[in-house]
Parts: structure tokens; C-alpha cells; sequence
């Protein structure tokens, strides 16, 4: 879907026109006034909402309203004109006469068309994380590193307004896009958000959290400061690519003793083709993008029963 769907507007130009968020921006329409994302805004589009429109083969493409621009396709070209004003939901005629449905783009599809530094994390894993992790509204989230800010996002929307996000990134590159991904599908950098560039081992030892989450290359490094800053109780999280990664890293959540013992597994998404009788497995999936560990942190001087598992040979 990524090599399909694009953008004619620089993903930055949504947030502001150089002086302040633009009028009738997603935070300024959005009902609660916090970290909603564009899927909560309801209504007919206005000038600056980005718009998802799917031609008739199935095919992504994303543009931010801007009154007297147009929209090329291979179709046509498309007016900007004829979606302001029109609900969601609409289908706008391409100057050849082709009709292509517009919505605005939920979280997964601004994830998979976001530019990126890092490699993101991908829809179905991100959602496992919220879910498998327990984050929910007004939680504490501790999170490294911040990558493109693909889970940013969605962690920002989990704790809402009243909840706080804390992201360390070592690279300042990787910061930048982060920034300006997680300000574009906003609308401005939520005030919910910190991100720090560095180390976590630098997290302030009185800034405890209620959840933690892992997206390193040697996350089993950062585990003295982890089990410093995550509260008895708290879940962490990690995301990791290979089974030498995996293996390292449970090892040392085993070895460190503060922990429950580790949960380890992959999901494998495999669309199905439904069309009347025609019903079968579609040819392409999206197989492995990593492994998930998520532990529990024990209280201080606690020590686990020891988990039975079968003698070995």
C-alpha cells in the first residue's frame, strides 16, 4: 500500500503557514481539544485537511486541501474546490470523469505514507503494543527511541490529554522527522509530548512511569535504568527484529530478576479475497516485522517463583 499511496504537499506545510497552526486546523475542530489525530474530526472538509482518495483499481493517493490547486493523476486532474466544503465519504470526479472516494486517512494509512528516517513501526504491531501493553488514557509512557514517530502517535492518542509520552532518540535526524510527523498528523506537537535527544540511561530517576516501551538495537543495555523508572506493576515492552536479538534480550530480563517471566511472539497478517463464492488466502501478506517481549516489573526485593519448564535432555 506504501509504494502505491503519495502526497503533492510537503507533509510539514499542513501544521503551519509560517505563522502559527493554519485556520480551522484538526486541533481548533476536533471536539475534546486533546491528541484525537484527524480520524476524530467530523464534518465536511476544509482547507488544510489531508485527504486519502482511492481510485477505482484500489489505489492510495493523499493530498492536503488547498483552495485553487489541483491534484494530477494519471486520470485527471482533481480540484481542491470541488472536496472543501464536501462530506466525508464523497466521490470527486477527476477532470477524465473518474470518480475516486475521499476519507480522511486514519492513523495506519498516515503511517504508511509518512516520510521516514528510521524504518517504522508498522500498524499491526503498533496496535498490539497499545493493546498488549495495557496503555490507556492519563498513563505515563516512556519510549525509546522515537524512530520516524510512527508509534508516537499512537501512544499519544492512547494516554489522551491528561496522559504524558516521554521519547529519548539518539540521533537528531530521526528526531527531526519524528517531530514533524507526529506535528503533521496532529496538527502541532501535542504539549502531551517530550522528546529528548539522547540515551535513556539519562531518564531522571525521579520521573517514575507506568509503562515502558523498546524500539532499540540493544534494548537488553538500557534495563538498570528501565527497572529504575517503571513502577511495581508496570508493563514494558520491547520490539525487536531477529531471533539473536530476542534471544539476548529475554535472557536478560531473566538474568536481571525484577522482572515476570518474558512473553515472546509475532503476528503474521494474511488479508483473505471474498468475492461471492471466491474465497481464499489473498497472494501477499505482511509476514514478519518483528518479535514483541512484554514483562511485568516486580515490586523492589521480590523475588519470582521459579517458572517449571521441561527437563532438557
Amino acid at each position: 500500500m506504501d509504494a502505491q499511496q503519495h502526497t503533492d504537499e510537503p507533509i510539514l506545510d499542513e501544521a503551519t503557514n509560517g505563522n502559527g497552526p493554519r485556520a480551522g486546523s484538526r486541533r481548533e475542530r476536533a471536539s475534546g481539544g486533546g491528541q484525537e489525530g484527524p480520524a476524530a474530526v467530523a464534518g465536511a472538509f476544509v482547507a488544510g485537511d489531508r485527504v486519502q482518495l482511492t481510485d477505482p483499481k484500489g489505489r492510495l493517493h493523499t493530498v492536503v486541501l488547498e483552495p485553487g490547486k489541483l491534484f494530477h493523476t494519471h486520470r485527471g486532474a482533481i480540484a481542491h474546490d470541488d472536496l472543501i466544503g464536501a462530506p466525508e465519504g464523497s466521490v470527486v470526479h477527476s477532470t477524465a470523469n473518474t470518480g475516486y472516494l475521499a476519507f480522511r486517512p486514519l492513523l495506519a494509512d498516515f503511517v504508511l505514507s509518512m516520510p521516514r528516517g528510521a524504518q517504522v513501526i508498522y500498524p499491526k504491531d503498533a496496535a498490539q503494543i497499545v493493546g498488549f501493553g495495557d496503555i490507556g488514557p492519563g498513563m505515563r509512557v516512556l519510549e525509546a527511541g522515537a524512530g520516524s514517530g510512527a508509534l508516537t502517535c499512537s501512544l499519544l492518542r492512547a494516554v489522551g490529554e491528561h496522559g504524558r509520552v516521554t521519547s529519548y532518540e539518539r540521533r537528531e535526524d530521526f528526531a527531526d522527522v519524528a517531530r514533524a510527523n507526529v506535528g503533521a498528523f496532529f496538527g502541532e506537537v501535542p504539549a502531551t509530548w517530550s522528546l529528548r535527544l539522547g540515551d535513556l540511561d539519562q531518564h531522571p530517576a525521579e520521573e517514575v512511569v507506568d509503562r515502558v516501551v523498546l524500539d532499540m538495537l540493544e534494548p537488553w543495555a538500557v534495563l538498570p535504568a528501565v527497572a529504575a523508572a517503571l513502577r511495581p506493576g508496570g508493563v514494558l515492552v520491547g520490539y525487536v527484529a531477529t531471533t539473536t536479538q530476542l534471544s539476548t534480550y529475554v535472557e536478560a530480563l531473566r538474568a536481571q530478576g525484577v522482572w515476570t517471566e518474558p512473553h515472546a511472539w509475532e503476528s503474521l497478517l494474511r488479508p483473505w479475497h471474498a468475492v461471492g463464492l471466491a474465497v481464499r488466502p489473498e497472494h501477499r501478506m505482511v509476514a514478519h516485522t518483528a518479535f514483541l517481549v512484554t514483562a511485568r516489573r516486580l515490586a523492589e526485593g521480590v523475588v519470582a517463583p521459579l517458572r517449571q519448564r521441561r527437563a532438557q535432555k
